[in-house]
């Protein structure tokens, strides 16, 4: 690689520009906003799905310890997120933040990762809406085609999952109304799935067996990623679907209200709010009934309550997650839609998706990447998609917290201090990245394969498109 390529690669964006350009987004959100978009993603497909997928597959009864490993992992991240967005509120989240801190292929490589994490999540939450759609459904005697019914499978005779691509496209029509409506309505919903959220704790409670939690932690199986603490690492991998909230709530730093200390607050309170609920629904879950019923299950939840006779609450709770999941799809699209704006703003991609109308919505961007979505979420199958979505929010959180020793140097220089500072530092944030890693190799080899081919397609697309228009090379390099 010659030095000049090297040079180019490697340049800096100056952080003045990106709140010029940014100017034309509308700062509404407040840290009640923040933190209901972090729980609408976090307490959102993942606690009425993953729970009883993980403990069949990988934990057995201790599936709340992997939940706790991930929090962990995530918590650390979500320190450095916290001082990171505070220092540089810019839409796009690592993607800016690593342009600003070491320069244009970093933010790039890690902006990739991310539209990875966000592809997959937006069709991954749209199937678990699905599925329990199609239980609610299936309550009343309601069936659709079986070719309908889920993504491509022709051994089991499913094609194209229509429901999920519905759910986006109705949370697509919904966010190009503006960020403001949106949150309302997103409050809302978070503040009913809650209620439910609790009131299936309390009525799952009074039919744990405790049997069913012996033994807590099964043995490990010679040769699988099931029983002791390989299971757990294994299901906290899979687990970090439920943290990727946390970059959902940074990539609106732009328009958040006063985000110096609004945003640590929105992504320390949904840490916190989030991890509390998923301890207590996994273990109610597994009490109820032994992990292996659970296989397979994308709606263990309101199974668990059908099949132990409470069927007004498990209805109640299948009618809560259909409107619920809406609140994580909304928080994922709202996210995925400011990252590919942030790419079009940059000029890596083309510059119309860096178009904002007069709602202040990048629509370009939206209605590109709810398409895309459409298409991949009716098309893949809802445990196919489980296994892959962590990998890029693994990789968005190591480069997050490595960026934090770049940060510091800069701080009170050229970079406004930090509101919030992660503590423990030098060491935590290099934990915070090695935890990371940790969890990246422990994830399954569909997943890493997934990676590598698409940091081979992300190469080819900066090279041959990128690079050459990108606007920040177009101003070094005129």
């Amino acid at each position: 690689m010659t030095s000049k390529l090297l040079k180019r690669l490697l340049q800096k964006e100056d952080p003045t520009v990106y709140q010029l350009k940014d100017g034309n987004l509308d700062p509404t959100l407040t840290t009640m906003d923040l933190i209901g978009l972090g729980t609408g993603m976090v307490v959102g497909t993942a606690i009425f799905t993953l729970p009883g997928i993980v403990a069949a597959d990988h934990t057995g009864p201790a599936v709340p310890l992997a939940f706790i490993v991930a929090a962990i992992g995530a918590g650390m991240s979500a320190l450095a997120y916290a001082e990171t967005a505070s220092v540089l509120p810019f839409a796009g989240s690592a993607f800016s933040w690593m342009n600003v801190l070491f320069g244009e292929f970093f933010g790039w490589i890690a902006g990739w990762a991310l539209l990875a994490e966000y592809f997959i999540s937006v069709a991954f939450v749209a199937s678990g809406w699905s599925a329990y759609m199609q239980g609610f459904l299936a309550s009343f005697g309601i069936h659709l085609p079986k070719a309908l019914t889920g993504g491509f499978n022709p051994q089991q005779g499913s094609y194209v999952d229509i429901l999920a691509a519905i759910a986006i496209l109705l949370v697509g029509i919904l966010l190009s109304h503006g960020v403001h409506q949106v949150s309302r309505i997103e409050n809302t919903i978070v503040a009913i799935k809650l209620i439910v959220i609790i009131l299936f704790v309390v009525v799952g409670a009074t039919a744990i067996h405790p049997q069913n939690y012996v033994p807590f932690i099964p043995p490990h199986r010679p040769g699988t990623s099931f029983g002791g603490w390989t299971g757990i690492m294994a299901g906290a991998s899979q687990i970090f679907i439920a943290y990727v909230g946390f970059d959902a709530i940074a990539a609106n730093t732009a328009e958040t209200k006063n985000p110096q200390k609004t945003m640590p607050r929105g992504l320390i309170g949904t840490l916190v709010l989030g991890t509390g609920f998923f301890i207590a629904v996994s273990l109610v879950l597994v009490g109820m009934f032994k992990y292996t019923n659970y296989r397979g299950n994308a709606e263990p939840a309101a199974w668990a309550l059908r099949h132990t006779g409470h069927y007004i609450t498990a209805n109640l709770l299948s009618v809560v997650a259909i409107i619920g999941i809406f609140s994580a799809l909304i928080a994922i699209l709202l996210a995925s839609s400011r990252l590919i704006y942030a790419f079009g703003r940059d000029g890596l991609l083309p510059k119309t998706l860096g178009h904002v109308n007069n709602k202040k919505v990048p629509n370009h961007a939206l209605w590109t990447i709810t398409i895309l979505a459409m298409v991949l979420g009716s098309v893949f199958p809802f445990t196919f998609l489980a296994t892959l979505v962590s990998a890029g929010t693994l990789v968005a959180f190591i480069f997050v917290s490595l960026g934090i020793y770049t940060l510091r140097k800069r701080e009170g220089k050229d970079l406004p201090d930090a509101s919030f500072k992660m503590p423990g530092y030098p060491y935590l944030p290099a934990i915070s990245a090695i935890f990371s890693a940790i969890i990246f190799w422990n994830l399954n080899v569909d997943a890493k394969l997934l990676m590598v081919g698409w940091f081979a397609i992300g190469l080819l697309v900066y090279f041959s498109y990128g690079i050459r228009h990108s606007e920040l090379n177009s101003r070094k390099h005129p």
